[in-house]
């Protein structure tokens, strides 16, 4: 997948389109002659010319585009072609940075202009005074309950990247971490596996979900001392190839086990535990989908093929720790849930919106003011009923198998985001009935395009989702309220869901039916109730970006973009 190429050429374009009917997009730039560095060889001169700010004045990103500090050469080996990186500077770094920003991000008028030099991103590490400046590129404002609006806003490098999103791969055990109690404020941290990847060292050493976290590399969990978080954050989020000793406690075993591990490239299983369960005379298909990422297409097929062979009464998909992903893969799960006679997905027309287009609407893509004035067709995603060949990123004849429900439990937790979210709400959208069982979702209603340049990829909000009824007014997340407070007139216009409040039930393995949230949907498909539980048992388990924290010492999970984000990426017609 050339995703890199896409999404860049993508969002220059749209930003392109703004910039002559919007001002300060003259190409006249204020500069300063520089000498680069002698690293900064590149395929250009020597001697680059390095452009300076002016308050209000933005030209346009792609003047600024793959000029870099330190340009990479040779070829690129996920793409096979030459590196684009131009000899330049980081003050190039920093505007284009700036201009993309005025130009593509969702709340462009509430980010302060402010010098890139400023002495607020000075470092001795050039790179690092980029990272700064972009960490700048956001908006500051709150939700109603005092949340930070943008709490997505990050890079990686160009290499994770590619590799998560061509290969599913990610550095580190294979285990996806929940995060308990992170403010020893509030008592003892607490760490949890929820679950570990097949094929993984993590599965490999015999680790297993509800396995607690005491010591890394023999430092307890509950240290304060920022060298011991430094190297907590060294064993649970490792480099590829390092070696660290987790310890854990498991129920029911009275010592602690310790297990050495080495971090590897891990490829994800999106997919897990696919089944089904008898439940009195009705069967069940439940899934345990983690992410919606590329690779987990087949798999996911597989899963609603066994489902359909069987033909199942009832759906449960698991998405307590599926964080998000790719927005298009979510418009796809949204056709295998629901079947043709309720999404018309067999009318989409393909990219030409200008035919009339009776394909149901899964989710609408609404940016900011510039690039919706400057754009004369709507932006979105229709339910999808075909294949994506991911290799070449075109869609091809063979139809997705479906199950035609008009009624599906989501089981979720504040680890469900982004895409997850956005299949909660595009199936409301029409009129699915969604029963949410477990926690409240994060409340990411947000997406982004991935951008890169100079070896790092970066995200910044650039568009929020909304379903065929044109809500997307989730910020705080979906929660489950009971069924008696939800009307007919009111499903796909809310946050509130039906459904049960449960917590996350580490005793038990994922897709075993005494697990609290499976066993609660479970109850509830045979008698159309939720099971009775302890009022404190509804709190949500699981935050991705969680941080464990003691008065202003964090150790942080690093936030991986195919795994919590919702992220727009084009697939071709034929």
């Amino acid at each position: 997948m050339k995703l890199n190429t896409l999404s860049l050429s993508v969002a220059i374009a749209l930003s392109a389109t703004v910039l002559a009917g919007c001002g300060g997009g003259s190409s006249n730039n204020n500069t300063n002659q520089t000498t680069s560095p002698s690293t900064n060889t590149g395929n250009t001169s020597d001697t680059v010319t390095e452009p300076t700010w002016t308050a209000g004045h933005y030209d346009s990103a792609s003047s600024f585009v793959n000029q870099c500090e330190t340009p990479r050469e040779g070829t690129d080996p996920f793409e096979n072609a030459p590196y684009p990186d131009q000899a330049g500077t980081a003050m190039h770094e920093k505007m284009f940075l700036r201009s993309y920003t005025h130009e593509t991000y969702l709340w462009y008028d509430e980010v302060e202009d402010k010098d890139p030099k400023h002495p607020d991103f000075d470092s001795d590490d050039e790179k690092d005074t980029v990272d700064k400046y972009f960490d700048h590129l956001k908006t500051d404002a709150k939700t109603a309950s005092g949340a930070l609006k943008d709490k997505y806003h990050f890079s990686e490098s160009y290499e994770s990247f590619k590799k998560e999103s061509d290969s599913g791969l990610v550095s580190g055990y294979g285990i996806q971490w929940a995060f308990i109690n992170s403010d020893i404020r509030n008592g003892p941290r607490v760490l949890k596996v929820a679950f570990t990847q097949d094929g993984s060292p993590a599965r490999a050493a015999g680790l297993l979900r509800g396995d607690t976290i005491a010591e890394v590399n023999g430092v307890d969990i509950n240290t304060g001392v920022q060298a011991d978080l430094e190297t907590l954050n060294a064993g649970l989020f490792p480099k590829e190839g390092t070696t660290h000793t987790l310890t854990v406690k498991r129920e029911g075993v009275a010592e602690l086990l310790s297990f050495e591990l080495k971090a590897q490239d891990v490829a994800s299983t999106p997919v897990q535990n696919a089944k089904v369960i008898d439940v009195a005379d009705k069967k069940v298909g439940y899934v345990q989908f983690n992410q919606f990422i590329s690779v987990g297409q087949q798999p996911l097929i597989d899963a609603f093929n066994q489902f359909s062979d069987a033909n199942i009464n009832e759906l449960v998909i698991d998405m307590r720790y599926n964080g998000g992903g790719l927005v298009i893969m979510s418009a796809q799960l949204g056709y295998m849930v629901a079947g043709e006679a309720q999404t018309n997905a067999s009318q989409n027309n393909g990219a030409d919106k200008s035919i009339n287009n009776d394909a149901k609407v899964f989710s609408r893509t609404l940016r900011n003011d510039k690039l919706e004035a400057a754009s004369s067709e709507e932006d979105y995603y229709t339910f999808e009923r075909r294949q994506i060949d991911w290799d070449a990123r075109v869609y091809t004849n063979q139809i997705l198998p479906s199950v035609n429900m008009d009624t599906v439990y989501i089981l979720a937790s504040s680890g469900t985001c982004s895409a997850s979210e956005s299949l909660i709400n595009g199936l409301r959208g029409i009129d699915v009935n969604v029963m949410l069982i477990g926690g409240q979702t994060c409340g990411k209603p947000y997406g982004f395009t991935p951008t890169p340049n100079c070896g790092e990829v970066y995200y910044t909000v650039q568009f929020k989702g909304a379903n065929a009824k044109e809500f997307g007014d989730y910020a705080e997340g979906f929660k489950p309220v009971p069924a008696s407070s939800i009307t007919q007139t009111t499903i796909g216009l809310t946050d509130e869901v039906p459904g049960c409040s449960v917590a996350d039930d580490f005793s038990k393995q994922l897709g075993d039916t005494e697990e609290g949230m499976l066993a609660a949907a479970l109850t509830h498909i045979e008698t159309g109730a939720c099971p009775v539980v302890a009022k404190e048992s509804a709190q949500s388990s699981v935050t991705f970006r969680q941080s464990l924290q003691n008065d202003g010492i964090k150790l942080a999970q690093p936030f991986h973009p195919m795994r919590n984000g919702m992220v727009d990426i084009k697939v071709k017609e034929q």
